[in-house]
């Protein structure tokens, strides 16, 4: 359990450090993830920008100025491989904040109704009220509860 919250610890600072340095480029911090990774460690980040899309120049650019900083906070110990990218075309919604900022975005979700069936949705993702994703639906909008969405991802497919 002491290990789990030294890792939470580390990923809060990592955070708390790394954010700033992708809103300077003018995005956001989709998912930071570190970890174990073949015989290394591999901080990896996911960064994305609400409308447009990520170039491979932004994220480099953020490498380097996230490269930097970590060289100066020292607050990895051991060695460790720093990726930057894209989540894709197609990146996952998981947070209350992922379905405010792509609202007006189409939307593949996988929701348990309240009777227990899964069932997929298609739609333009309105945003999230109240703690439940409102999706509007070949013309009509349904509202889902956040705990009930299994999945959902932006589609491109349609």
């Amino acid at each position: 359990m002491a290990q789990a919250a030294a890792n939470q610890e580390l990923l809060d600072r990592l955070n708390e450090l790394l954010t700033p340095v992708v809103r300077s480029e003018g995005l956001i911090l989709v998912e930071l993830q570190f970890r174990p990774e073949g015989s290394g460690l591999v901080l990896r980040l996911f960064v994305d920008r609400p409308e447009g899309g990520v170039s491979l120049e932004e994220c480099a650019q953020v490498s380097r100025q996230a490269s930097d900083l970590l060289d100066v906070e020292d607050v990895i110990p051991k060695r460790f491989n720093l990726e930057v990218s894209s989540p894709g075309l197609t990146r996952r919604l998981k947070t209350p904040r992922d379905f405010e900022i792509f609202a007006g975005r189409l939307v593949k979700m996988m929701v348990r109704e309240p009777d227990g069936k899964m069932r997929t949705y298609r739609g333009l993702l309105k945003g999230i009220q109240g703690g439940e994703v409102i999706l509007e639906v070949e013309g009509r909008l349904r509202a889902v509860p956040l705990e009930g969405v299994l999945r959902a991802n932006l589609d491109v497919s349609f």
